[in-house]
């Protein structure tokens, strides 16, 4: 058949392989450049930042048949965004919260059909006290009744004795943490009036923050003009619970952790996880659980992964979407960035009971929600709540500590431990100012890192804006900027996505 097929073309007219010579070598032929094919972009980390970029990169790319791939090496989604079940209940036991200004997590809550969780009413009269490791040096009111007045007025209460002790600093610190907010809301601008930033440095002073990265937190407060004492115990309380550090930490990151600590505070219900696994699912992504990456090499026009299955991967974009620090990838050519360390928060999960001479108490009952600590080297926990109270003898609290809590030290802290879990995370990076900032670009090339923005900050919705911020890096940069809308062949959310995590 191919012989016969052959003879015909032999017997075609000459004057159509000269039209066809003709129109290859024509002016308007020659001038018409097809746009590039679609790349593959192979995407490391399973977490927040891995499914932004996947889900930013559909929304925005002109190319439909644009291949995804994502590599976690876990057997789970999410990142640092994950359940633990104690009492035969679920709680957050990574990022738990989220602020109502998260505009993408609002978003993605919403295109997800995901119900928003917020705290319960009594949580506004939370009883906190600051404990210094010897006595408490600050309280407030609890009340146990379930009436919505008498919560109000225990919150009332406990915001007047706030005043009386920190004063009208507690105004100056709520303006300094609100035009923060402000300058940050500007990452939210329509892509026509927001530009592609291409290092952090850039954008940072394009929403006036980077000022807010070379200096430390305690620097920025006493300009602000914040009085000692509040600096000294509010303040600290919150960047330890928050990023388990002093208040020594980068003006940014300490801002952040403040705004952290505001109302109108929420998460999703069953787990903030779903907002990864939605974000995969919806963005037709080829998943890859369980495979490590240990090297990616450049070869010319693509990029080659190798995995700890003996898996090779070719891809046009590389993104690595978490963080290197303590990562073992191979790079040839080799990359460079700047060296990071990472804060690890021991999250102790006990279901039991506090026991009330630890802390200088009679009985258990009087031990508040939330018992949050100086910075003192000697302390061995930032900060003890209570997640759910069963009854008067069996509560599930949670414990942040920057060292593992031993059974021994356990065992004088509690009169009954019924369950216990720990979970070690490399939550966020050790801040010091001034921050020094890895390339979003690695190579020059096609090589991006999502977590070059953790330096700033780290949050979810942070890393949310940083993924944002490079998918469309990648387009502007591999497709000379084409930019459509979201193509209409986008997954909707399914409830498969269930399969994709497990509790720890």
């Amino acid at each position: 058949m191919e012989e016969k097929h052959h003879a015909q073309a032999k017997m075609l007219p000459g004057w159509i392989f000269s039209v066809f010579f003709l129109l290859v070598d024509s002016p308007i032929s020659s001038g018409t450049s097809l746009p590039p094919a679609p790349p593959v972009v192979c995407i490391v980390g399973g977490g927040i930042s891995g499914s932004s970029v996947a889900h930013f990169l559909r929304r925005y790319s002109p190319h439909s048949a644009l291949t995804l791939r994502l590599f976690e090496r876990s057997g789970v989604v999410g990142g640092r965004m994950a359940t633990v079940e104690l009492a035969g209940e679920t709680f957050e036991a990574g990022a738990s919260i989220l602020h109502p200004k998260n505009f993408h997590a609002v978003d993605f809550t919403k295109m997800l059909n995901l119900s928003v969780k917020k705290p319960p009413s009594s949580e506004s009269s939370l009883s906190l006290w600051i404990w210094d490791g010897e006595k408490f040096v600050f309280k407030t009111l609890e009340s146990k009744s379930k009436s919505s007045i008498v919560q109000k007025i225990v919150a009332i209460t406990n915001s007047m004795l706030l005043f009386v002790r920190y004063g009208f600093s507690l105004f100056k610190m709520d303006s300094f943490v609100e035009t923060t907010v402000d300058n940050f809301l500007k990452y939210y601008a329509s892509l026509e009036s927001r530009p592609v930033f291409e290092t952090v440095d850039e954008m940072l002073k394009w929403a006036d923050l980077y000022n807010l990265t070379a200096r430390t937190l305690q620097d920025e407060l006493v300009d602000a003009g914040l009085s000692p004492l509040l600096i000294e115990e509010l303040v600290t309380v919150i960047t330890r619970i928050n990023y388990g550090q002093s208040v020594s930490i980068s003006g940014l990151a300490g801002a952040v952790s403040l705004a952290g600590s505001g109302g109108g505070l929420w998460s999703v219900e069953g787990g903030n996880w779903q907002l990864v696994a939605g974000l995969i699912n919806r963005s037709d992504v080829a998943l890859h659980l369980h495979e490590e990456i240990e090297t990616i090499s450049y070869h010319g026009e693509s990029y080659e992964l190798n995995s700890t299955k003996g898996n090779s991967y070719k891809c046009e974009v590389a993104v690595i979407a978490t963080p290197l620090d303590e990562l073992n990838i191979h790079f040839n050519p080799p990359i460079s960035i700047p060296k990071r360390k990472l804060q690890h928060t021991h999250a102790t999960f006990i279901r039991g009971l506090l026991n009330p001479a630890y802390f200088g108490l009679v009985a258990g009952s009087e031990i508040p929600e939330l018992v949050a600590t100086l910075e003192r080297p000697d302390l061995p926990f930032s900060s003890i709540s209570v997640l759910r109270k069963h009854d008067e003898k069996d509560i599930s609290y949670k414990i942040f500590s920057r060292k593992p809590m031993a059974d021994e030290l356990l065992d004088s802290i509690f009169s009954l431990r019924k369950e216990t879990i720990r979970i070690n995370w490399a939550a966020y990076p050790h801040y010091s100012a001034p921050e020094v900032f890895a390339p979003f670009v690695l190579d020059g090339l096609h090589l991006y890192y999502v977590n070059a923005f953790e330096n700033a900050a780290s949050t979810m919705e942070t890393s949310a804006v940083a993924a944002e911020n490079i998918a469309r890096l990648i387009l502007s940069r591999y497709s000379s900027g084409l930019m459509l809308s979201r193509p209409s062949n986008m997954k909707t959310p399914t409830s498969h996505q269930e399969n994709l995590h497990f509790d720890l």
